[in-house]
């Protein structure tokens, strides 16, 4: 090979090297987006410390109620949601957690700090409810499967889920090693098997986020028969809950 050539393939080699190498340094920059929040959510939200940070609950109260946690997308402003889930739940609590680096809490958003975090909002409102539903939503699904593994809950509720973060990045950058630079891998597949609780997926017909095949592949991870998937026509990952018929089909989880 004439020395021009390798001298190219090897700046080639160089330049790709260097490109995983930021791609690893910076991985967690491009799956957990902090949007701007209202100072009033901030001010209205509990307090809850956790190991190494202190978070924020957005909570609408209902006492001796059935409560509901919601953990929202890596782009979501959690509190945004309360008006869907109110409709849907008029007469339960909602718990809302804002994700370190999210909405007003401390500390920095990782897979293992997400869902320690959630194990200890689980823990805050069984304290104060027997009942407890489920919901999380695009990255929060991941969050929800690992809680409801952990922890007894009433219901699971799935909104475009994925089976791992790492099949969905794979996807979406495949000319890179994903799957060994990635450090969160939100695996929720290898985790479905220990859910309990009856459980449902909606996945959205034009899912532009995660493909249909990670969904159902995580539908399919779950025990036979406890999981129920439905796909959403005419909606993409970020539009399902604006679709009329949503607030009905979480009120199947009462």
């Amino acid at each position: 090979m004439p020395r021009s050539m390798m001298a190219a393939a090897a700046t080639a080699a160089l330049c790709y090297l260097g490109l995983c190498a930021v791609l690893f340094a910076f991985q967690r920059s491009l799956i957990y987006l902090p949007q701007p929040c209202p100072q009033a959510a901030v001010a209205g939200a509990v307090s809850l410390p956790v190991d190494g940070a202190e978070i924020l609950v957005t909570v609408r109260e209902r006492a001796g109620a059935p409560a509901v946690i919601y953990f929202g997308g890596n782009a979501e402003v959690a509190p945004r949601a309360v008006p869907e889930l109110a409709e849907a739940f008029p007469d339960s609590a909602l718990y809302l957690p804002h994700y370190r680096g999210y909405c007003g809490s401390t500390g920095s958003p990782s897979e293992e700090a997400l869902l320690a975090d959630a194990l200890a909002v689980y823990d805050m409102v069984r304290r104060r409810h027997d009942s407890i539903v489920v919901i999380g939503r695009s990255l929060g699904s991941a969050v929800a499967v690992h809680l409801a593994g952990s922890r007894p809950v009433t219901g699971l509720v799935l909104i475009t889920p994925f089976d791992s973060l790492a099949a969905v990045a794979a996807r979406h950058y495949p000319f890179f090693p994903v799957r060994l630079l990635l450090r969160d891998r939100f695996d929720s597949r290898s985790r479905a098997a220990q859910v309990a609780a009856p459980t449902l997926i909606l996945a959205a017909e034009h899912d532009e986020i995660v493909p249909r095949g990670s969904t159902e592949n995580l539908h399919a991870a779950f025990r036979p028969g406890l999981s129920r998937l439905v796909v959403i026509p005419q909606t993409g990952h970020n539009t399902v809950p604006m679709l009329s018929e949503f607030a009905e089909l979480l009120r199947e989880m009462r």
